[in-house]
């Protein structure tokens, strides 16, 4: 396993941290089997620098091996050059494990602000690999934290799976079936936790499941209103 987080930090009108994680997907081969993209949801907060909603990407690739670690940077490095924009602030971060430490480090990013000097002490004294790409290079925080909540099994909204097609036409109504064919280990509820196994899930305009014990969860609630097609609508979760 290799875990590649990134910050674009991005401005106002540029694609955004999303489109460059799947950017870097195609650019990474078979190393890039299996793979899946996850949204971290970062402190929102007006002292924390960005420019919608201040998230993160990690993309997990459980088929890669620590000994494709520098040849997998630099193809990741050689995509995020190419999307920089005057303005952007990118960070990139790549590290075969994550341990409590960087954990922790991801947890504190999203409740408080936190420096540059910290995320690169960290990294520095775990030995992982942490740069900036540009600009005031703000993008390490983000990008090393996303390493570490990906790590935790417990955060994230998938944005990509290798399963997916991209664009993906997966939306609307769909059978529970169907959901899990796609990639989703479990459907469940928001307000009692239990499983749906049985039924159609209006899940919008695609699908955005997220990581909970380690597992690919698509949460859902009784879908507004009576006579529509759907009895559950799935409920989009940072």
């Amino acid at each position: 396993m290799i875990y590649v987080g990134v910050d674009d930090t991005d401005i106002v009108g540029s694609p955004g941290t999303n489109q460059l994680a799947r950017s870097i997907l195609v650019r990474l081969g078979a190393a890039a089997d299996g793979a899946m993209i996850c949204r971290h949801q970062l402190f929102f907060d007006r002292r924390v620098p960005y420019t919608s909603k201040n998230g993160s990407a990690s993309i997990a690739l459980p088929r890669a091996a620590p000994a494709d670690l520098a040849g997998l940077i630099d193809r990741v490095r050689d995509v995020m050059r190419g999307w920089f924009v005057d303005g952007s602030d990118p960070g990139l971060c790549a590290a075969p494990a994550a341990s409590e430490a960087v954990q922790a480090f991801g947890r504190r990013c999203q409740h408080e602000v936190v420096t540059q000097e910290e995320a690169r002490t960290l990294a520095a004294r775990l030995g992982i690999h942490l740069e900036g790409l540009g600009g005031t290079e703000q993008g390490v925080i983000g990008a090393l934290a996303a390493v570490g909540l990906a790590a935790t099994g417990e955060d994230g909204r998938v944005v990509q799976l290798a399963a997916w097609p991209y664009p993906d036409e997966f939306a609307g109504p769909q059978d529970a079936a169907a959901i899990h064919a796609h990639g989703v280990n479990e459907i469940r509820r928001t307000d009692t936790g239990a499983l749906v196994s049985a039924g159609l899930i209006d899940i919008g305009k695609r699908l955005r499941p997220n990581i909970r014990h380690g597992r690919i969860v698509l949460f859902v609630a009784a879908a507004p209103g009576a006579g529509g097609s759907a009895a559950w609508q799935a409920v989009k979760l940072p």
